[in-house]
């Protein structure tokens, strides 16, 4: 007997034995596909699996005295780590030893698992499988996935697929794939096309967010540099501006428009430059979120809020004015403060984790 079969029959004498001071003699003998057998006892093999259960059962009726069941398409290797775990599923065992031959015949024992409905060693063996997934065989356990009804691993499968397709469309069993399973081969073009347009449509979406954060950040500096002053624009007869502003860049950039807004001889709209149109913009979406227009010190507010009232707004600038708003409050609630209480809060229920 070779030191690996050793080792395995030493596990599943452990298994059965775990939770039986005294193990009865085998009354099952479990034939694989290459004809050898394995001995096991009728009670472990119905209380694990539900399945086996029916086939004692049938075979019990039909009065047959010699009771073997045949599990086929499988190593017979693995067939017998699939009956130690078998008796594991009485005894709770897991050990080292189960993690080593999981990793050796993990696709085996997920498709032995279904088959006999042993739901614990499924998700055991799904999520052996789907740690050791590589590009070179993350088709052939898809396939598997598909067949086993393994929903996890499929999705674990199709994210690897999607992030390193180019080695996977290298591997044998993509090039299988494509000559025998052409429905398996378009959903996996499916799904890599929907990733790249999510991807597309995600980093739109941010970009869009960026923008409005922008804008609403260009709206705070506006009123700041219109009611406090900042370096040599805006109001100074107040106290000296803190410098730099905590928004310095938006603030530069803005003063930058403003003065030249101020001297440009064609800021009149519908003919002004890119510059005082911008400008404009950045006025009118001012009235447009402001909810003081009589007191508020930036130009032309009160004069565009009501300019907004008389006219019909088209809805595009009514959703960009929500944007912003909904941007500055998520600003704002970034930035503020939390309150200490909350702090030690947090690093308490941190620590119990």
């Amino acid at each position: 007997m070779t030191a690996s079969a050793t080792h395995r029959n030493g596990f599943l004498r452990r298994c059965h034995e775990a939770g039986n001071e005294c193990v009865p003699p085998t009354d099952v003998q479990i034939v694989t596909s290459d004809g050898k057998s394995m001995p096991a006892h009728s009670s472990v093999l119905a209380s694990a699996s539900p399945v086996l259960e029916r086939m004692l059962d049938r075979s019990r009726k039909g009065g047959n005295s010699e009771r073997i069941i045949h599990v086929l398409g499988v190593p017979h290797d693995a067939v017998l780590v699939f009956v130690q775990f078998l008796y594991c599923s009485r005894s709770g065992v897991w050990s080292r030893e189960a993690e080593e031959e999981m990793e050796r015949h993990g696709m085996a024992l997920l498709a032995l698992s279904h088959a006999y409905r042993m739901r614990w060693l499924k998700r055991r063996c799904e999520a052996g499988v789907a740690a050791r997934l590589s590009a070179v065989k993350v088709m052939d356990v898809l396939k598997l996935a598909r067949l086993c009804d393994a929903p996890r691993l499929y999705q674990r499968c199709m994210r690897l697929v999607a992030k390193d397709s180019e080695a996977v469309r290298q591997s044998e069993g993509w090039r299988f794939v494509q000559k025998h399973d052409p429905g398996l081969e378009m959903e996996v073009l499916q799904f890599l096309q929907e990733t790249s347009q999510r991807e597309k449509r995600w980093r739109r979406e941010r970009g869009d967010q960026e923008m409005y954060r922008q804008l609403s950040e260009a709206m705070d500096c506006l009123q700041h540099i219109c009611t406090e002053g900042c370096t040599d624009v805006g109001p100074h007869n107040s106290r000296p501006p803190a410098y730099p502003c905590a928004s310095f860049s938006t603030c530069e950039g803005l003063q930058l428009l403003i003065r030249h807004f101020a001297a440009c001889g064609r800021k009149l709209p519908p003919k002004g430059c890119t510059h005082c149109k911008r400008m404009w913009q950045l006025l009118r979406l001012h009235s447009s979120l402001c909810d003081q227009p009589d007191s508020c010190r930036v130009p032309l507010c009160e004069q565009f809020k009501k300019k907004v009232q008389e006219e019909k707004v088209d809805r595009t600038w009514r959703l960009l004015v929500k944007k912003v708003a909904t941007a500055r409050v998520m600003s704002s609630l970034a930035n503020r403060k939390v309150p200490e209480i909350v702090q030690k809060s947090r690093m308490r229920y941190r620590g119990t984790r």
